[in-house]
């Protein structure tokens, strides 16, 4: 056998936080090929890595990719206002050309920060899968759907087209459901939706008790998740994008099936409380989301599990808790939520993986790579994203033109602010 690439001599931070040292990585068509402790003669192309640390590439589980177009336009608000008075008045005006260049603004964000799949959920869907496919990178895309808005029993109509035609393309893109919310669908709507996604074979993303308002005024059952439990939505693969005021009695709900992307973040900046993720996340299958970048502002999944571990530190006044190894976990957790065969550095493995340089400034000494790339790296600390077996960022760069890119977003900018805010049926 021929392999393509070998990783030689490399340390390799695995799902679970180990480390292990002289490792061969050998990748062809696209997935791991061999995992040896000695070099073999027939590769196509040797980079030795043994300055360098290997690692499963990340997962961004909950994400609005084409809000990078908002970046910075909602600042200091409150929730109510964030996308009352500001973002959905915005999104009312969207182009299909501001959600491709938002996402692909996003998209090339992602992969200079060694993200090598994410799961989006958003409208104007097939931009967001074209990026998806112009960019080399894995996406698990969810097309919004509100309850609120006319002719809902078209939307699931149109949205299941775009799920047949574009589900599994090229391997890299998968689709979902994505009804937004219990407060922004009707129980008949989500039941709907759910046996929907059973028909078409695929699961479901979801934002649900992001604000403990969200949990006491549910009007269909007695928590958001366990409406959702009860119509069927965790009969298939979910994810949860938030869930930041689970109840106790909503872990009963939650199976295997299910997957929490937490988006810390977001939480501080808009000012949603503490909530329940870090009383019960020992019990939870929590994974890391950036959500959008304009309540976020950046989109990395690495800053957002420093922060879980932080916040979870601070609030309990216990340091010995929220170790580095459990974030790290949760930063391999999506893989678990997405079925892209990833995640792992072992033979049959998509090879999705990231080359770690932490001989920097900012990140020596390295006493537990894990801890360098938590607390102290960037993206300069990224030097190879590979994504089903190919290089998109190599030697630092990415393998992008990212002048149109930059230009259009520039210019869609000013553009968004001259039409101005339209009307909308949406209330948070």
């Amino acid at each position: 056998m021929k392999y393509d690439i070998g990783l030689n001599n490399a340390h390799v931070i695995t799902y679970d936080g180990e480390l292990l040292t002289g490792k061969y990585i050998y990748v062809k068509d696209g997935r791991i090929a061999k995992v040896s402790d000695r070099p073999l003669d027939d590769v196509k192309e040797v980079i030795d890595c043994s300055s360098y640390f290997v690692s499963p590439g990340l997962v961004n589980l909950h994400a609005h990719s084409p809000m990078h177009i908002f970046r910075g336009i909602a600042e200091d608000v409150s929730p109510d206002a964030w996308f009352n008075e500001e973002i959905w008045p915005y999104e009312s005006k969207l182009v299909e050309e501001d959600v491709y260049y938002g996402s692909m603004l996003a998209i090339l964000e992602m992969l200079n920060h060694g993200v090598t799949a994410f799961a989006d959920h958003y409208f104007h869907a097939e931009m967001l899968a074209k990026a998806v496919l112009d960019t080399g990178i894995r996406g698990d895309i969810a097309p919004t759907l509100f309850g609120m808005n006319d002719g809902f029993d078209e939307q699931v109509e149109q949205v299941s087209q775009l799920i047949e035609a574009y589900n599994g393309n090229h391997g890299r893109l998968h689709m979902r459901m994505g009804p937004h919310s219990p407060y922004t669908c009707n129980d008949k709507q989500l039941k709907k939706v759910f046996d929907r996604a059973k028909d078409l074979q695929v699961g479901m993303h979801i934002h649900v008790s992001e604000t403990e308002a969200q949990v006491k005024d549910c009007p269909y059952s007695e928590t958001p998740i366990k409406l959702i439990a009860e119509l069927g939505g965790f009969d298939i693969p979910a994810i949860l994008g938030h869930a930041l005021w689970i109840q106790e009695e909503d872990l009963d709900y939650i199976n295997d099936r299910v997957t929490i992307a937490a988006c810390p973040k977001t939480y501080m900046k808009l000012g949603m409380g503490y909530g329940n993720l870090w009383k019960y996340y020992k019990a939870l299958p929590l994974a890391v989301g950036t959500d959008g970048a304009a309540s976020s502002n950046s989109i990395r999944p690495v800053e957002q599990a420093m922060f879980f571990g932080l916040i979870g530190k601070f609030m309990t006044s216990n340091p010995q808790m929220y170790t580095v190894k459990d974030m790290w976990k949760m930063l391999m957790k999506g893989h678990d939520a997405l079925s892209f065969n990833s995640g792992h550095i072992e033979e049959g493995y998509a090879a999705d993986l990231v080359v770690w340089d932490l001989g920097s400034v900012q990140t020596m000494p390295v006493y537990n790579p894990i801890t360098s790339i938590l607390y102290s790296s960037n993206a300069n600390n990224v030097l190879h994203t590979m994504v089903d077996g190919q290089f998109v960022k190599r030697d630092g760069q990415l393998r992008f033109n990212q002048g149109e890119v930059l230009r259009e977003v520039k210019g869609r900018a000013k553009d968004i602010i001259g039409r101005g805010k339209g009307g909308t049926k949406l209330v948070f």
